[in-house]
């Protein structure tokens, strides 16, 4: 019923001419893909290379990050409108390392999140527990109230993804075990239908971001509630990504 998504996350790599060179080499690697999607999500300089080498292709891209303005006196920031012209069909909002280190907030998340919609771009929605808020055992409290005030105002016939990204998992070698995953992804997905509705919860794909590798995907995929990974520092290099798309 849901089709698998696997997005790479670029984060702040990779110029323009690298990702030329990326691009072309992760189009020949998953040309027989058909099963699964995948998305790319470069930094905003390098969406027109993706744009220009995966036209045509199955593989999609999108923003790591969007403003909620269509236009206005915002320096450095980048409208829905924007990515639309460049091919975008998802834009990342509320990264755990964007609540970090860039004040971004659950009501932030929210407004981007809609913006993104208008635009008709599917918004991948992230939210998560640091290490210090698991081990008070809070992690349910946490992401309910991500999911409270970060969705707030969306209709059930809209199409979200969510990214559970357990923010000690990030970056850290460290991941969740598929057991620790799955609880998390069913409680996201028992929100969904107590918030938006059975089938709204059924249809939304629900991703693991967190450490994912070659070596964990597999296991993580195995669970009924995980419908794909949003991936990190793995997805930077050609052959790594492409061993992540092709789990069995």
């Amino acid at each position: 019923m849901r089709k698998p998504l696997i997005a790479g996350n670029f984060k702040m790599y990779k110029t323009i001419s690298e990702t030329h060179i990326y691009a072309k080499g992760l189009r020949a690697a998953l040309a027989s893909v058909a099963d699964r999607e995948v998305a790319v999500c470069p930094p905003f300089t390098a969406l027109a290379a993706v744009a220009e080498e995966l036209r045509g292709s199955p593989i999609a891209w999108g923003s790591q990050n969007v403003h909620w303005e269509k236009q206005g006196a915002f320096t450095g920031e980048i409208s829905a409108e924007m990515l639309k012209e460049l091919g975008c069909r998802f834009a990342i909002a509320g990264h755990s390392e964007r609540r970090q280190y860039f004040g971004e907030t659950d009501q932030t998340v929210n407004k981007r999140m809609h913006a993104v919609l208008v635009a008709g771009i599917t918004p991948i929605v992230c939210i998560g527990e640091t290490l210090q808020e698991r081990e008070a055992n809070t992690t349910f409290s946490v992401v309910e109230r991500q999911m409270k005030n970060g969705l707030q105002g969306l209709v059930s016939n809209a199409t979200i993804v969510i990214a559970y990204e357990p923010v000690w998992a990030i970056g850290t070698g460290k991941t969740a075990t598929p057991a620790q995953a799955q609880e998390v992804h069913a409680f996201i997905r028992s929100q969904l239908a107590k918030t938006f509705g059975d089938t709204f919860a059924k249809l939304t794909r629900v991703l693991y971001g967190g450490s994912v590798k070659p070596d964990n995907m597999s296991a993580l995929m195995s669970q009924p509630d995980i419908d794909g990974g949003l991936v990190g520092g793995a997805c930077l290099d050609v052959e790594s990504f492409s061993k992540i798309v092709r789990y069995q």
